[in-house]
């Protein structure tokens, strides 16, 4: 192990884990935990998902769903963003070369 890292005590619906970190990702991997024992809860919770296997499975499903919805939608809004900047970097050099009045 390296000498920076230093086993940190978890616990993922109702059960113990040690995770080596280092203590700059201590809070992120607190955050992690918190999010997905909250995931797990929730499925464990509404009783349609039984065993703590089956439930991991489901919540990493649910949790990657999420994330590529995630990433999908702040594709589509930066590509709206440099379809914007292009648009308006266009008028401005319209604009420069040109002597056009355009409105921006």
């Amino acid at each position: 192990m390296s000498p920076d890292l230093k086993p940190v005590s978890v616990t993922i619906l109702d059960k113990e884990y040690l995770i080596s970190c280092t203590e700059e990702e201590r809070d992120q991997l607190h955050n992690a935990v918190e999010f997905l024992n909250e995931k797990m809860q929730e499925l464990k919770g509404s009783g349609k998902v039984i065993g703590a296997e089956r439930i991991a499975v489901m919540a990493a499903l649910n949790i990657t769903h999420e994330l590529i919805a995630y990433k999908r939608k702040n594709e589509d809004y930066t590509e709206s963003i440099d379809s914007t900047v292009r648009r308006l970097q266009s008028k401005i050099d319209n604009a420069l070369v040109g002597g056009d009045s355009t409105e921006v």
